[in-house]
């Protein structure tokens, strides 16, 4: 078999189909189009345009201001949540994940809804006012840890600490 031999497989290679270019292809006169009417004429409509009626984005309620895509989302838990729970020890964001209350990913936010009834230990990137007061009261401790917001934060982080070594 030489080079000049080969040829691609029956049906392999096919024509474009060549629209309105006569009755014999199959596709003259209307061209795939039907008879009259706005779909047969050439142009379009923008995008959204429902022929006149009040568009769909315009009847919706309006929404207002702009989303933050930096915000930072946290894994909230009461303290009255943690009286419950009866975890001994430090209570940290890896010993509630441990029991299924909290997720990994995001930071652990305190908040102050529910009673108290013992002291514990707590430590978490955010503790609310309320909250802290409370778990002090009971005769316990906060240590309020900081995260990075975003992964840009960490490194800028990371790189202030290394020009501090270095200064």
């Amino acid at each position: 078999m030489q080079q000049h031999d080969l040829r691609p497989n029956p049906g392999a290679k096919k024509d474009k189909r060549r629209i309105g270019r006569g009755n014999g292809s199959g596709q003259g006169t209307t061209a795939g189009k039907g008879t009259k009417g706005q779909q047969a004429r050439s142009g379009m409509n923008r995008r959204g345009f429902e022929g006149g009626q009040i568009s769909i984005a315009k009847r919706m309620p309006y929404k207002r201001g702009f989303t933050n895509h930096f915000r930072v989302e946290f894994e909230i838990v009461n303290v009255g949540r943690l009286d419950e729970l009866a975890l001994e020890g430090l209570i940290d964001q890896t010993a509630l994940a441990r029991a299924g209350i909290v997720d990994m990913a995001r930071p652990l936010k305190i908040l102050g809804d529910g009673e108290i009834t013992r002291p514990i230990q707590v430590r978490a990137n955010r503790v609310t006012a309320g909250a802290r007061a409370k778990i002090e009261a009971a005769g316990g401790s906060v240590e309020e840890i900081d995260a990075p917001a975003s992964a840009g934060d960490a490194t800028e982080v990371a790189s202030d600490e290394s020009d501090a070594d270095q200064a």
